[in-house]
């Protein structure tokens, strides 16, 4: 059975406790639980366990249910990159993983803590004026320490996805795996294959100056930023959550998603920008290659989010305003590269 989208699947609070039981043993029991709502891929529910402990209980698509070509294996790809960041970039408050496993019934599962606070989409949907701007300035330094980081190739970290020896050669790749899904799902692009591999060669040389594959958490649209009052009232970074979609690359990449649908070059004093350059230690020059970079990043983001509506259950019938605004920002990123 699926859930919101078709690569989710609806859970009872027996399906949990069983869940719960296989992690942990069969005398760990389940005192309250419900799910959570905000992404489109997993099925997620949060729980309270009988010794207090709060999970967050993670639940891979069923097998054989159709996915975008970057999206294989995502759940293990989950829990090696909260590993990771908890081994090499301790400061950075991902949750800890507790569990990672498959059951022949119900295909395969993560449990991490639940970390508090609220998510700075759910916060801004309260419709309460709230600062956000230290958080933001807190994910700045975040990534800034996830970017020191750095792989042994670019691209995802596994043979069967998009990645390569040099960014730029990863970076095609990444777009023609979309490309690819798009012929998939029959999902009409703004632009022809043979467009979009010249204008990604034109603007080679910008991305031929990324030489060090750094990691990237890729997903950090509001939704995966958790943010809590401090002592003194401001509102603070206490989770990074997500982490499925990780890759090695251009830091550039991961200052896309947290300006959604913005341009992040146009804002220098951004809190994001100003927390990143007080953690980075160099320089952030967004300069004209940069700003190519970005308009190539933004290109891809919105390449993804176009491609991935059918494989969510959405059409351009049913969600008008999405394709709509997607198609528009798509336009003029193509314009803005061609030019």
């Amino acid at each position: 059975m699926t859930g919101v989208s078709p690569t989710q699947r609806l859970l009872t609070s027996d399906d949990v406790a069983y869940l719960v039981r296989a992690s942990f043993g069969p005398h760990t029991r389940v005192r309250d639980a419900g799910p959570l709502a905000g992404g489109g891929f997993a099925t997620v529910w949060w729980a309270r366990l009988d010794d207090d402990r709060r999970v967050v209980l993670k639940l891979a698509p069923p097998a054989g249910t159709p996915l975008l070509r970057y999206e294989r294996g995502l759940c293990a790809a989950e829990t090696r990159y909260f590993r990771l960041v908890a081994e090499h970039a301790p400061q950075v408050p991902v949750p800890p993983v507790l569990q990672h496993a498959t059951d022949p019934a119900y295909g395969e599962w993560l449990v991490t803590t639940l970390l508090p606070g609220r998510s700075l989409s759910e916060l801004a949907g309260t419709g309460v004026a709230v600062d956000d701007g230290p958080a933001r300035y807190d994910l700045g330094v975040a990534l800034a320490a996830l970017h020191r980081v750095t792989g042994d190739r670019f691209g995802y970290d596994d043979d069967d996805r998009a990645g390569g020896a040099t960014w730029p050669v990863a970076f095609t790749a990444m777009l023609d795996a979309l490309v690819a899904d798009a012929t998939d799902w029959n999902v009409r692009l703004p632009v022809t294959p043979e467009r979009l591999r010249t204008l990604v060669g034109r603007h080679a040389d910008a991305l031929d100056e990324v030489r060090r594959p750094a990691l990237l958490h890729f997903d950090c649209w509001d939704g995966n930023v958790l943010a809590a009052p401090d002592p003194e009232g401001r509102l603070r970074l206490c989770g990074l959550v997500d982490g499925e979609r990780f890759l090695y690359g251009d830091p550039l990449l991961d200052l896309v998603s947290p300006l959604l649908f913005r341009r992040v070059e146009d804002e220098p004093e951004h809190p994001l920008l100003r927390g990143y350059r007080s953690a980075a230690g160099t320089p952030l020059v967004l300069d004209a290659s940069a700003r190519r970079r970005l308009g190539l990043y933004r290109l891809h983001l919105y390449l993804l989010m176009t491609v991935e509506m059918p494989s969510r259950g959405m059409t351009p019938t049913s969600h008008p305003q999405r394709h709509a605004r997607l198609a528009a920002l798509l336009d003029a990123e193509l314009d803005a590269l061609a030019a």
